[in-house]
Protein backbone atom coordinates (compact mmCIF):
# COMPACT_ATOMS: atom_id res chain seq x y z
CA UNK A 1 0.00 0.00 0.00
CA UNK A 2 3.13 2.50 0.31
CA UNK A 3 4.11 1.42 -2.74
CA UNK A 4 0.87 2.55 -4.03
CA UNK A 5 0.05 5.74 -1.85
CA UNK A 6 1.75 8.61 -4.39
CA UNK A 7 -0.83 7.26 -6.91
CA UNK A 8 -3.99 8.05 -4.69
CA UNK A 9 -2.88 11.58 -3.97
CA UNK A 10 -4.47 12.91 -7.56
CA UNK A 11 -7.81 10.68 -6.65
CA UNK A 12 -7.20 12.22 -3.23
CA UNK A 13 -7.38 15.47 -4.44
CA UNK A 14 -10.32 15.04 -6.65
CA UNK A 15 -12.44 13.74 -4.25
CA UNK A 16 -11.36 16.93 -1.78
CA UNK A 17 -12.47 19.02 -4.97
CA UNK A 18 -15.83 17.35 -5.60
CA UNK A 19 -16.45 17.63 -2.03
CA UNK A 20 -16.20 20.96 -1.75
CA UNK A 21 -19.34 21.69 -4.03
CA UNK A 22 -21.44 19.18 -2.18
CA UNK A 23 -24.51 21.56 -0.35
CA UNK A 24 -23.44 20.11 3.30
CA UNK A 25 -20.07 22.62 3.45
CA UNK A 26 -22.53 25.58 3.80
CA UNK A 27 -24.74 26.39 6.90
CA UNK A 28 -27.90 24.48 6.56
CA UNK A 29 -30.00 28.01 5.66
CA UNK A 30 -28.19 27.97 2.33
CA UNK A 31 -27.94 24.35 1.23
CA UNK A 32 -31.11 24.19 -0.62
CA UNK A 33 -31.34 27.65 -2.68
CA UNK A 34 -27.41 26.27 -3.68
CA UNK A 35 -27.90 23.16 -4.71
CA UNK A 36 -30.75 24.09 -6.81
CA UNK A 37 -28.08 26.72 -8.31
CA UNK A 38 -25.65 24.10 -8.65
CA UNK A 39 -26.60 21.93 -10.29
CA UNK A 40 -29.55 24.22 -12.97
CA UNK A 41 -25.63 25.92 -13.88
CA UNK A 42 -24.31 22.68 -14.57
CA UNK A 43 -26.69 22.34 -17.61
CA UNK A 44 -27.09 25.63 -18.71
CA UNK A 45 -23.93 26.32 -19.25
CA UNK A 46 -23.81 23.26 -22.31
CA UNK A 47 -26.06 25.69 -23.96
CA UNK A 48 -24.50 28.27 -23.56
CA UNK A 49 -21.15 26.26 -24.66
CA UNK A 50 -22.63 26.74 -28.22
CA UNK A 51 -22.21 30.47 -28.59
CA UNK A 52 -19.21 30.87 -25.80
CA UNK A 53 -17.20 33.99 -27.37
CA UNK A 54 -13.99 31.55 -28.32
CA UNK A 55 -16.09 29.00 -29.29
CA UNK A 56 -18.46 30.76 -32.06
CA UNK A 57 -15.41 32.97 -32.93
CA UNK A 58 -13.74 30.03 -34.30
CA UNK A 59 -16.99 28.50 -35.56
CA UNK A 60 -17.95 31.39 -37.70
CA UNK A 61 -14.08 31.80 -38.86
CA UNK A 62 -13.59 28.21 -40.40
CA UNK A 63 -16.88 26.80 -40.96
CA UNK A 64 -17.78 29.96 -42.95
CA UNK A 65 -14.43 30.82 -44.89
CA UNK A 66 -14.93 29.87 -48.88
CA UNK A 67 -18.45 29.46 -48.68
CA UNK A 68 -20.93 31.43 -51.11
CA UNK A 69 -21.44 35.03 -50.70
CA UNK A 70 -18.93 34.73 -48.28
CA UNK A 71 -16.27 37.92 -48.25
CA UNK A 72 -12.82 37.26 -46.66
CA UNK A 73 -12.61 41.05 -45.51
CA UNK A 74 -16.65 40.40 -44.43
CA UNK A 75 -15.85 37.33 -42.57
CA UNK A 76 -13.21 38.86 -40.22
CA UNK A 77 -15.37 41.70 -39.23
CA UNK A 78 -18.16 38.99 -38.49
CA UNK A 79 -15.99 36.90 -36.54
CA UNK A 80 -14.78 40.33 -34.66
CA UNK A 81 -18.40 40.25 -34.09
CA UNK A 82 -19.22 36.76 -32.73
CA UNK A 83 -15.86 37.05 -30.18
CA UNK A 84 -17.66 40.57 -29.23
CA UNK A 85 -21.63 39.59 -29.09
CA UNK A 86 -21.46 38.97 -25.70
CA UNK A 87 -19.93 42.35 -24.53
CA UNK A 88 -21.99 44.30 -26.87
CA UNK A 89 -25.73 42.48 -25.76
CA UNK A 90 -24.75 44.37 -22.78
CA UNK A 91 -25.88 47.59 -23.59
CA UNK A 92 -29.11 46.14 -23.06
CA UNK A 93 -28.48 45.87 -19.29
CA UNK A 94 -30.51 49.17 -18.56
CA UNK A 95 -33.26 47.93 -20.09
CA UNK A 96 -33.06 44.44 -18.50
CA UNK A 97 -32.59 46.45 -14.74
CA UNK A 98 -35.85 48.36 -15.75
CA UNK A 99 -38.25 45.68 -16.43
CA UNK A 100 -37.26 43.45 -13.49
CA UNK A 101 -38.41 46.04 -11.11
CA UNK A 102 -40.83 44.88 -8.78
CA UNK A 103 -41.00 41.99 -10.45
CA UNK A 104 -40.30 38.15 -9.61
CA UNK A 105 -36.32 37.97 -10.06
CA UNK A 106 -36.27 34.12 -10.37
CA UNK A 107 -39.11 33.61 -12.77
CA UNK A 108 -37.96 36.45 -14.89
CA UNK A 109 -34.49 35.10 -14.98
CA UNK A 110 -36.08 32.02 -16.14
CA UNK A 111 -37.86 33.51 -19.02
CA UNK A 112 -34.94 34.80 -20.05
CA UNK A 113 -32.92 31.32 -20.14
CA UNK A 114 -35.85 29.70 -22.30
CA UNK A 115 -35.37 32.38 -24.71
CA UNK A 116 -31.43 32.45 -25.08
CA UNK A 117 -31.82 28.08 -25.64
CA UNK A 118 -34.86 28.58 -28.06
CA UNK A 119 -32.30 31.21 -30.19
CA UNK A 120 -29.01 29.07 -29.86
CA UNK A 121 -31.15 26.25 -31.26
CA UNK A 122 -32.47 28.22 -34.21
CA UNK A 123 -29.01 28.80 -34.89
CA UNK A 124 -28.96 25.39 -36.55
CA UNK A 125 -31.28 26.04 -39.02
CA UNK A 126 -29.35 28.55 -41.24
CA UNK A 127 -27.34 27.45 -44.39
CA UNK A 128 -23.11 27.66 -44.63
CA UNK A 129 -23.45 31.02 -47.29
CA UNK A 130 -23.62 34.58 -46.89
CA UNK A 131 -27.03 35.13 -45.99
CA UNK A 132 -26.62 32.49 -43.73
CA UNK A 133 -23.51 33.81 -41.91
CA UNK A 134 -25.60 37.07 -41.26
CA UNK A 135 -28.76 35.17 -39.88
CA UNK A 136 -25.97 33.28 -37.09
CA UNK A 137 -24.81 36.83 -36.36
CA UNK A 138 -28.23 38.01 -35.55
CA UNK A 139 -29.35 35.36 -33.65
CA UNK A 140 -26.20 35.09 -31.99
CA UNK A 141 -26.76 38.46 -31.15
CA UNK A 142 -30.35 37.99 -29.81
CA UNK A 143 -29.05 35.27 -27.53
CA UNK A 144 -26.51 36.93 -25.91
CA UNK A 145 -28.93 40.11 -25.43
CA UNK A 146 -31.54 37.41 -23.32
CA UNK A 147 -28.39 36.41 -21.36
CA UNK A 148 -27.24 39.43 -20.43
CA UNK A 149 -30.68 40.12 -18.50
CA UNK A 150 -29.87 36.94 -17.12
CA UNK A 151 -26.57 37.90 -16.00
CA UNK A 152 -28.08 41.66 -14.74
CA UNK A 153 -30.74 40.20 -12.43
CA UNK A 154 -28.83 37.16 -10.90
CA UNK A 155 -26.63 39.46 -8.85
CA UNK A 156 -29.68 40.70 -6.98
CA UNK A 157 -30.77 36.84 -6.54
CA UNK A 158 -27.13 36.15 -4.86
CA UNK A 159 -27.02 39.42 -2.82
CA UNK A 160 -30.33 37.96 -1.14
CA UNK A 161 -30.27 34.37 -0.64
CA UNK A 162 -26.34 34.42 0.20
CA UNK A 163 -24.56 36.60 2.94
CA UNK A 164 -22.02 38.52 2.84
CA UNK A 165 -19.30 35.48 3.97
CA UNK A 166 -20.17 33.27 1.73
CA UNK A 167 -20.97 34.84 -1.66
CA UNK A 168 -17.71 35.02 -2.87
CA UNK A 169 -17.09 31.89 -2.44
CA UNK A 170 -20.63 30.70 -3.65
CA UNK A 171 -20.39 32.81 -6.25
CA UNK A 172 -16.72 31.27 -7.14
CA UNK A 173 -18.24 27.69 -7.20
CA UNK A 174 -20.61 28.28 -9.33
CA UNK A 175 -18.50 29.88 -11.55
CA UNK A 176 -16.29 26.70 -11.56
CA UNK A 177 -19.03 24.77 -12.49
CA UNK A 178 -20.09 26.76 -15.22
CA UNK A 179 -16.81 26.84 -16.51
CA UNK A 180 -16.18 23.24 -16.39
CA UNK A 181 -19.14 22.36 -18.52
CA UNK A 182 -18.65 25.35 -20.86
CA UNK A 183 -14.83 24.02 -21.15
CA UNK A 184 -17.40 20.47 -22.42
CA UNK A 185 -20.02 21.72 -24.38
CA UNK A 186 -16.73 23.64 -26.10
CA UNK A 187 -14.87 20.40 -26.93
CA UNK A 188 -17.92 18.80 -28.07
CA UNK A 189 -18.40 21.18 -30.72
CA UNK A 190 -14.46 21.59 -31.74
CA UNK A 191 -14.88 17.38 -32.15
CA UNK A 192 -18.09 17.34 -33.82
CA UNK A 193 -17.31 20.40 -36.69
CA UNK A 194 -14.10 18.75 -37.09
CA UNK A 195 -15.82 15.61 -38.16
CA UNK A 196 -18.01 17.57 -40.29
CA UNK A 197 -18.25 21.46 -40.51
CA UNK A 198 -22.47 20.97 -41.01
CA UNK A 199 -22.72 18.90 -37.54
CA UNK A 200 -23.76 22.28 -36.25
CA UNK A 201 -27.47 21.33 -37.64
CA UNK A 202 -27.76 19.06 -35.30
CA UNK A 203 -25.66 19.95 -32.15
CA UNK A 204 -26.36 22.93 -31.89
CA UNK A 205 -30.31 21.96 -31.18
CA UNK A 206 -29.21 19.20 -28.35
CA UNK A 207 -27.43 21.53 -26.35
CA UNK A 208 -30.11 23.98 -26.39
CA UNK A 209 -31.83 21.05 -24.66
CA UNK A 210 -29.50 20.60 -21.88
CA UNK A 211 -30.13 24.47 -21.52
CA UNK A 212 -34.12 24.13 -21.00
CA UNK A 213 -33.33 21.29 -18.18
CA UNK A 214 -30.82 23.51 -16.34
CA UNK A 215 -34.21 25.94 -16.73
CA UNK A 216 -36.57 23.72 -14.91
CA UNK A 217 -34.37 23.34 -12.40
CA UNK A 218 -33.25 26.90 -11.72
CA UNK A 219 -37.27 27.38 -11.75
CA UNK A 220 -37.54 25.66 -8.25
CA UNK A 221 -35.15 28.40 -6.64
CA UNK A 222 -36.27 30.07 -3.81
CA UNK A 223 -35.51 34.07 -3.53
CA UNK A 224 -35.12 35.11 0.14
CA UNK A 225 -36.63 38.22 1.01
CA UNK A 226 -38.83 38.70 -2.33
CA UNK A 227 -41.58 40.72 -0.92
CA UNK A 228 -39.03 42.95 0.56
CA UNK A 229 -37.16 43.59 -2.32
CA UNK A 230 -40.00 44.30 -4.65
CA UNK A 231 -41.03 46.69 -2.12
CA UNK A 232 -37.27 48.68 -2.15
CA UNK A 233 -38.00 48.82 -5.82
CA UNK A 234 -41.10 49.88 -6.12
CA UNK A 235 -40.09 52.84 -3.59
CA UNK A 236 -37.23 53.74 -5.34
CA UNK A 237 -39.24 54.21 -8.79
CA UNK A 238 -38.20 57.94 -8.48
CA UNK A 239 -34.70 56.92 -8.76
CA UNK A 240 -34.84 54.57 -11.26
CA UNK A 241 -32.57 54.90 -14.30
CA UNK A 242 -35.24 52.99 -16.56
CA UNK A 243 -34.83 53.55 -19.99
CA UNK A 244 -32.93 56.90 -19.79
CA UNK A 245 -29.55 56.81 -20.84
CA UNK A 246 -29.24 59.95 -19.07
CA UNK A 247 -30.00 57.87 -15.77
CA UNK A 248 -26.34 56.43 -16.17
CA UNK A 249 -25.15 59.65 -16.35
CA UNK A 250 -26.78 60.86 -13.25
CA UNK A 251 -25.74 57.83 -10.75
CA UNK A 252 -21.96 58.33 -12.26
CA UNK A 253 -22.27 62.19 -11.18
CA UNK A 254 -23.71 60.82 -7.86
CA UNK A 255 -20.95 58.81 -6.98
CA UNK A 256 -17.63 59.77 -8.49
CA UNK A 257 -15.32 57.15 -6.98
CA UNK A 258 -17.45 54.40 -8.77
CA UNK A 259 -17.66 57.30 -12.07
CA UNK A 260 -13.66 56.87 -11.77
CA UNK A 261 -13.58 53.53 -11.15
CA UNK A 262 -15.50 52.74 -14.37
CA UNK A 263 -13.60 54.82 -16.37
CA UNK A 264 -10.81 52.74 -15.51
CA UNK A 265 -12.40 49.74 -16.18
CA UNK A 266 -13.46 51.02 -19.56
CA UNK A 267 -9.65 51.66 -20.20
CA UNK A 268 -8.73 48.07 -19.13
CA UNK A 269 -11.33 46.28 -20.62
CA UNK A 270 -11.04 47.84 -24.02
CA UNK A 271 -7.34 46.18 -24.18
CA UNK A 272 -9.23 42.83 -22.95
CA UNK A 273 -12.44 43.18 -25.58
CA UNK A 274 -9.32 44.19 -28.92
CA UNK A 275 -7.12 40.90 -27.49
CA UNK A 276 -9.76 38.14 -28.96
CA UNK A 277 -10.10 39.03 -32.58
CA UNK A 278 -5.83 38.75 -33.18
CA UNK A 279 -5.96 35.93 -31.70
CA UNK A 280 -8.40 34.31 -33.31
CA UNK A 281 -6.79 35.15 -36.16
CA UNK A 282 -3.39 34.17 -35.25
CA UNK A 283 -5.24 30.70 -34.74
CA UNK A 284 -6.72 30.20 -37.82
CA UNK A 285 -4.60 32.29 -40.14
CA UNK A 286 -1.24 32.25 -39.01
CA UNK A 287 -1.33 29.03 -37.50
CA UNK A 288 -3.58 27.06 -39.49
CA UNK A 289 -5.39 25.12 -36.20
CA UNK A 290 -8.36 22.84 -37.02
CA UNK A 291 -11.72 23.65 -35.16
CA UNK A 292 -10.41 22.00 -32.09
CA UNK A 293 -7.06 23.32 -31.33
CA UNK A 294 -8.64 26.43 -32.20
CA UNK A 295 -11.28 26.35 -29.57
CA UNK A 296 -8.71 24.86 -27.18
CA UNK A 297 -6.76 28.12 -27.06
CA UNK A 298 -9.96 30.24 -27.55
CA UNK A 299 -12.22 28.82 -24.69
CA UNK A 300 -11.06 25.61 -23.37
CA UNK A 301 -7.65 25.84 -22.01
CA UNK A 302 -8.97 29.62 -19.90
CA UNK A 303 -12.29 27.63 -18.97
CA UNK A 304 -10.21 24.77 -17.34
CA UNK A 305 -7.81 26.60 -15.62
CA UNK A 306 -10.68 28.76 -14.29
CA UNK A 307 -11.46 26.51 -11.31
CA UNK A 308 -7.74 26.10 -10.14
CA UNK A 309 -7.59 30.05 -9.97
CA UNK A 310 -11.49 30.73 -8.81
CA UNK A 311 -10.87 30.17 -5.01
CA UNK A 312 -7.78 31.77 -5.07
CA UNK A 313 -9.36 34.80 -6.50
CA UNK A 314 -12.40 34.19 -3.80
CA UNK A 315 -9.77 35.09 -0.98
CA UNK A 316 -8.79 37.70 -2.14
CA UNK A 317 -11.84 39.58 -3.11
CA UNK A 318 -13.46 38.80 0.19
CA UNK A 319 -10.80 40.81 2.26
CA UNK A 320 -10.41 43.55 -0.08
CA UNK A 321 -12.45 46.29 -2.49
CA UNK A 322 -12.68 45.79 -5.35
CA UNK A 323 -10.51 48.63 -6.60
CA UNK A 324 -7.87 46.78 -4.45
CA UNK A 325 -8.47 43.93 -5.96
CA UNK A 326 -8.67 45.06 -9.89
CA UNK A 327 -4.77 46.54 -9.04
CA UNK A 328 -3.93 43.28 -8.38
CA UNK A 329 -5.67 40.74 -10.65
CA UNK A 330 -5.37 43.33 -13.76
CA UNK A 331 -1.56 41.99 -14.10
CA UNK A 332 -2.67 38.82 -15.61
CA UNK A 333 -4.35 39.93 -18.47
CA UNK A 334 -1.05 42.29 -18.81
CA UNK A 335 0.58 38.71 -19.25
CA UNK A 336 -1.74 36.72 -20.99
CA UNK A 337 -1.23 39.93 -23.63
CA UNK A 338 2.42 39.90 -23.54
CA UNK A 339 2.39 35.76 -23.80
CA UNK A 340 0.11 36.03 -26.88
CA UNK A 341 2.02 38.97 -28.37
CA UNK A 342 5.24 37.02 -28.67
CA UNK A 343 3.24 33.83 -29.82
CA UNK A 344 2.44 35.90 -32.54
CA UNK A 345 5.59 37.02 -33.41
CA UNK A 346 7.69 33.93 -33.08
CA UNK A 347 4.88 31.69 -34.64
CA UNK A 348 4.49 29.73 -31.29
CA UNK A 349 1.83 27.25 -30.48
CA UNK A 350 3.02 27.07 -27.07
CA UNK A 351 2.89 30.97 -26.62
CA UNK A 352 -0.43 30.70 -27.45
CA UNK A 353 -1.33 28.12 -25.04
CA UNK A 354 0.48 29.88 -21.99
CA UNK A 355 -1.25 33.14 -23.02
CA UNK A 356 -4.73 31.48 -23.24
CA UNK A 357 -3.67 30.04 -19.75
CA UNK A 358 -2.61 33.15 -18.35
CA UNK A 359 -5.77 34.41 -19.58
CA UNK A 360 -8.28 31.59 -17.76
CA UNK A 361 -6.07 33.09 -14.49
CA UNK A 362 -7.73 36.35 -15.50
CA UNK A 363 -10.82 35.11 -15.90
CA UNK A 364 -11.20 33.14 -12.99
CA UNK A 365 -10.76 36.80 -10.89
CA UNK A 366 -12.52 38.60 -13.53
CA UNK A 367 -15.78 36.29 -13.32
CA UNK A 368 -16.05 37.09 -9.48
CA UNK A 369 -15.64 40.88 -10.07
CA UNK A 370 -18.12 41.14 -12.59
CA UNK A 371 -20.76 39.61 -10.84
CA UNK A 372 -20.04 40.96 -7.31
CA UNK A 373 -17.66 44.12 -7.71
CA UNK A 374 -20.40 46.42 -7.89
CA UNK A 375 -21.66 45.45 -4.70
CA UNK A 376 -18.80 47.34 -3.02
CA UNK A 377 -20.49 50.67 -3.86
CA UNK A 378 -24.36 49.97 -4.71
CA UNK A 379 -27.15 49.52 -1.52
CA UNK A 380 -29.13 46.98 -2.10
CA UNK A 381 -32.18 48.52 -3.70
CA UNK A 382 -29.90 49.70 -6.28
CA UNK A 383 -27.86 46.53 -6.97
CA UNK A 384 -29.19 46.21 -10.17
CA UNK A 385 -29.11 49.65 -11.34
CA UNK A 386 -25.61 49.44 -10.75
CA UNK A 387 -24.67 46.28 -12.09
CA UNK A 388 -26.41 47.52 -15.52
CA UNK A 389 -24.04 50.75 -15.38
CA UNK A 390 -21.41 48.38 -15.13
CA UNK A 391 -22.56 46.07 -17.85
CA UNK A 392 -23.83 49.14 -19.89
CA UNK A 393 -20.32 50.45 -20.34
CA UNK A 394 -18.61 47.14 -21.04
CA UNK A 395 -21.31 46.80 -24.14
CA UNK A 396 -20.32 50.57 -25.43
CA UNK A 397 -16.64 49.46 -25.47
CA UNK A 398 -17.60 46.33 -26.66
CA UNK A 399 -18.58 47.73 -29.91
CA UNK A 400 -15.48 49.68 -30.38
CA UNK A 401 -12.77 47.34 -29.14
CA UNK A 402 -13.78 44.59 -31.69
CA UNK A 403 -13.77 46.97 -34.61
CA UNK A 404 -10.53 48.56 -34.00
CA UNK A 405 -8.85 45.64 -33.62
CA UNK A 406 -10.69 44.56 -36.77
CA UNK A 407 -9.64 47.59 -38.51
CA UNK A 408 -5.82 47.36 -37.26
CA UNK A 409 -5.81 43.87 -38.18
CA UNK A 410 -7.08 45.48 -41.66
CA UNK A 411 -4.60 47.95 -42.35
CA UNK A 412 -1.33 46.28 -40.58
CA UNK A 413 -1.73 42.26 -41.42
CA UNK A 414 -0.89 43.06 -45.58
CA UNK A 415 2.15 45.01 -44.51
CA UNK A 416 3.08 41.93 -42.37
CA UNK A 417 2.50 43.92 -39.11
CA UNK A 418 -0.52 42.24 -37.62
CA UNK A 419 1.74 41.66 -34.25
CA UNK A 420 1.42 45.17 -33.57
CA UNK A 421 -2.15 45.27 -32.84
CA UNK A 422 -1.46 42.78 -29.67
CA UNK A 423 1.13 44.97 -28.82
CA UNK A 424 -1.11 47.58 -28.78
CA UNK A 425 -3.49 45.87 -26.53
CA UNK A 426 -1.00 44.97 -24.46
CA UNK A 427 -0.27 48.74 -23.64
CA UNK A 428 -3.92 49.35 -23.18
CA UNK A 429 -4.23 46.87 -20.67
CA UNK A 430 -0.89 48.30 -19.15
CA UNK A 431 -2.55 51.78 -18.60
CA UNK A 432 -5.91 49.76 -17.39
CA UNK A 433 -4.31 48.45 -14.47
CA UNK A 434 -2.09 51.35 -13.31
CA UNK A 435 -5.40 53.48 -12.92
CA UNK A 436 -6.41 51.06 -10.39
CA UNK A 437 -3.07 51.29 -8.62
CA UNK A 438 -3.23 54.98 -8.85
CA UNK A 439 -7.14 54.37 -7.23
CA UNK A 440 -5.81 52.04 -4.50
CA UNK A 441 -3.35 54.60 -3.41
CA UNK A 442 -6.83 57.22 -2.73
CA UNK A 443 -9.52 54.08 -1.57
CA UNK A 444 -6.96 52.65 1.40
CA UNK A 445 -7.03 55.55 3.81
CA UNK A 446 -11.08 55.82 3.41
CA UNK A 447 -11.94 51.65 3.50
CA UNK A 448 -9.89 52.41 7.17
CA UNK A 449 -12.13 55.08 8.01
CA UNK A 450 -15.36 53.75 6.74
CA UNK A 451 -15.47 49.75 7.81
CA UNK A 452 -18.64 49.27 6.02
CA UNK A 453 -16.84 49.84 2.55
CA UNK A 454 -16.15 46.74 0.73
CA UNK A 455 -18.40 44.93 3.38
CA UNK A 456 -21.77 45.45 1.47
CA UNK A 457 -21.55 42.78 -1.04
Amino acid sequence: MRELAPLLIPVRFVGAFARSFHPATLPPLLRRTYGRELVSWAFLPLMLGAIEGGTIGIVVKKAFTGQPGVDPYWLDLATAWALAAPNIANLSSFIWAALAKGRPKVKFISWLQTAACVLVAAIAFFPRNGWGLIAVCITLGLARTAWTGVITVRAAVWRNNYPTASRAAIAGKLATVQSLFLAAAGFTVGKAMDWSPDNYHLLFPALALFGLVGNLIYRTVRLRRARQLQRAEHDGRKKDTGFNPMGMVDLLRADPLYARFMWWMSVFGFGNLMLAAPMTFVSTDELKLDYTAGIMINAIVPLLIMPLAIPLWARLMSRTHIIQFRSIHGWSFVLASVAVTLASYLHSIQLLYLGSALLGVGYAGGTLAWNLGHQDFASAERDAEYMAVHVTLNGIRGIFAPLAAWGLHQWLAPLGYAPLVLVICTVINTIGVLGFMSMRKQISPRAALEPTLGQVR
